[in-house]
């Protein structure tokens, strides 16, 4: 069976994608810093007959509970085959660049980019024993600089100098992964499942975590053939989803 390790899963986007997954036939670690919740999480799943989900405890900005989880999976599985990458905070509102501190753009970084580094490199020696590994990092339309800089984006007034900034590191950081990891098997994107109406914008956004979900989905359960060093949105109005970095 296909196993998958959704970091942050236990809400939102996150839980959609283990529910659309568990539905494909994988099987789903649901990653969540509370254990406890998310056990709770997945008894309800379970009740509602999704029977291939796992929780497991992930604190993707401590590296002692990476590791652990890590070594759960690797017991086992002795593989995985799919990472992605969801954990992320907004930080701390208003944002702006002239007065924003510098401990919540640290915080920020410490879960969307740091975390996902820590995550990965831990990842990556039982990701490599997959027939077709994928990771996937779930970035926002917020971290493209190119959309920024472009008066006639629709979010070009949206902008904060933490949670993007976070964002557009880890695209760069995806793009240095996948040209390493370009001779392989491996495939490494950045989907941004779109503005979706969450707890995380207050429910604001005009998309649907189902729609969301499957749009990570899509990019994530990609053939041989498919590419990688993307980005992905589901904000972008075309038939290739490709947005500008």
């Amino acid at each position: 069976m296909t196993t998958v390790l959704i970091t942050g899963a236990n809400r939102s986007i996150g839980l959609e994608t283990a529910k659309q997954l568990s539905q494909k036939g994988l099987f789903v670690y649901l990653g969540s810093r509370d254990l406890a919740k998310g056990e709770t999480i997945v008894k309800e799943l379970n009740e509602q007959g999704f029977n291939n989900i796992k929780a497991i405890e992930i604190d993707v900005t401590n590296q002692e509970s990476v590791l652990a989880a890590k070594n759960i999976i690797e017991d086992e599985q002795g593989k995985l085959d799919i990472l992605i990458n969801n954990a992320g905070i907004l930080g701390t509102q208003p944002q702006t660049a002239a007065e924003i501190s510098v401990d919540n753009i640290k915080e920020v970084f410490e879960t969307n980019f740091f975390g996902v580094i820590n995550v990965t490199q831990a990842f990556l020696e039982l990701l490599k024993k997959s027939d077709k590994p994928r990771i996937s990092n779930i970035t926002s339309g917020l971290g493209s600089l190119t959309l920024h800089s472009d008066p006639n984006w629709k979010y070009y007034q949206v902008k904060g100098a933490a949670y993007g900034p976070s964002k557009s590191a880890l695209n760069a950081y995806t793009i240095v992964l996948s040209y390493e990891l370009k001779d392989s098997n491996f495939k490494v994107n950045v989907i941004d499942p779109g503005y979706t109406a969450t707890d995380f914008n207050h429910h604001s956004g005009p998309g649907s975590v189902e729609s969301a979900a499957s749009f990570i989905v899509k990019h994530t359960l990609t053939e041989d053939n498919a590419p990688t060093g993307q980005f992905f949105s589901n904000d972008i109005e075309d038939e290739t989803g490709i947005s500008p970095w």
